[in-house]
């Protein structure tokens, strides 16, 4: 067999054999578009592994016939992007486009790296394809994120999937040789979980193990057992990360904090990044406990800060501690459900006129013309309340936030109801 790997061999090179991303590469695709017009923007490809984000990189680099320099979050240092940074500036010539450059897991960044980047992207010395498996509006600053384009990239569907199998094993120089039968799929593509690169790896694995005579016969229970011997249990850039971490937090959320605990350690055992757990706790606390416990949100923020300071192997302890905290705290997700009805109404309504009467005035004429006039401080009233609208007429007693039956918010719910009386509870 080759050293370079089937993934690699594999990797297409012009768009037409790209598989995959229909709505960034299709026909009406917005980067198909972008390269038949011969423009290019910076941009961050988002989305989970081997579904082909340094592929499409890459295809654009020879799509559109620009120099491609390539740097890892992983190992470069703001040397390297310096150094890149002046062999682009160096072979630029009059009017000829930019350069590309791809750098991988961008999210592993620090802000300096990144800050290092934004003068040469703005210079346009070269154009920018980051690609990272993190949401890329908490990973990358934001004056870098705000010259960038942010395409999501998706998982590859069992369907392209099957045609990654079939080009491979029709094509590859290496398979040719073999004789394929695809008898049982499920566990093939199941385990592949939309990533290719798994994909071609568990052909791989299949051919290493079954080849001896030319014949190799995929069904289930052969993936199962060459996948038991020659895989890891935890791959934290695969698809078990994302089963892990989808455990971890259904079992905060359902307060049962020895699943979490557990849940817990087998992403500590697999290598899994703390601060990567310490985000979704954040997330989790606001999204989940809320207002059932407002200091659980405090606690999961200096969870992260702390795992941020300390590392590991001691913040395992902080993230323990935070877990069991969230897991046996009471459960409301009424604010996620509150931003999520009012985002509905201001689509379905548009944008309403702010009350006169709620508007700023900072000058004579905005105050002639009845900006902030009739409003009512509230600090100037008994209580600190006086009742006036704060919606706009057309909603006006619309109720979005509904208090939930935890003991916290049957206090803020008898308090709107001592405060509002019936506006907000018909």
């Amino acid at each position: 067999m080759s050293n370079i790997p089937l993934a690699e061999r594999m990797r297409p090179h012009n768009l037409n054999d790209y598989v995959g991303q229909e709505h960034l590469v299709g026909s009406k695709g917005v980067i198909r578009e972008m390269l038949s017009r011969g423009t290019l923007t910076s941009m961050i490809l988002w989305g989970p592994p081997g579904v082909g984000k340094t592929t499409l990189a890459r295809v654009i680099a020879n799509e559109l016939s620009r120099p491609f320099y390539t740097l890892s979050a992983i190992s470069s240092g703001v040397k390297d992007v310096r150094e890149v940074i002046e062999k682009a500036k160096s072979q630029k010539f009059f009017n000829a486009p930019s350069p590309i450059l791809f750098i991988d897991e961008i999210h592993r960044f620090s802000k300096s790296q990144q800050d290092s980047l934004l003068g040469a992207v703005e210079q346009g010395v070269f154009t920018l394809i980051g690609a990272t498996t993190e949401n890329p509006s908490f990973e990358v600053i934001t004056p870098l994120l705000s010259r960038c384009q942010v395409y999501i990239l998706k998982p590859l569907s069992n369907e392209e999937l099957e045609l990654l199998f079939v080009r491979a094993t029709t094509t590859d120089l290496e398979l040719k040789g073999y004789q394929f039968e695809l008898k049982e799929k499920d566990a093939l593509f199941r385990f592949s979980g939309g990533d290719a690169r798994k994909l071609y790896n568990i052909v791989e694995l299949l051919v290493s193990t079954q080849g001896i005579n030319n014949q190799v016969l995929i069904t289930n229970k052969a993936v199962v057992d060459v996948l038991q011997q020659n895989l890891a249990l935890y791959d934290k850039n695969g698809e078990q990360h994302y089963d892990m971490i989808s455990a971890f937090i259904k079992s905060v959320r359902g307060s049962d904090p020895n699943a979490a605990v557990y849940w817990l350690a087998r992403m500590i055992e697999g290598g899994e990044d703390p601060e990567f757990i310490a985000r979704r706790l954040v997330i989790l606390a606001s999204e989940d406990i809320g207002l059932a416990n407002p200091n659980a949100f405090l606690m999961a923020t200096s969870c992260f800060q702390a795992v941020h300071l300390v590392g590991m192997p001691e913040s395992r302890i902080i993230l323990s501690e935070t877990t069991i905290y969230l897991a046996t705290s009471p459960k409301s997700n009424s604010a996620y459900e509150a931003i999520g009805k009012a985002q509905e109404i201001v689509k379905e309504t548009g944008d309403l006129p702010v009350p006169l009467h709620l508007r700023n005035a900072p000058t004579k004429l905005m105050k002639n013309i009845g900006y902030g006039v009739d409003y009512k401080y509230a600090h100037s009233y008994q209580g600190n309340f006086v009742e006036q609208e704060f919606l706009p007429d057309k909603i006006t007693g619309t109720t979005i936030y509904t208090p939930q039956n935890n003991s916290r918010e049957q206090e803020i719910a008898a308090r709107i109801k001592l405060l509002w009386k019936s506006k907000y509870n018909k």
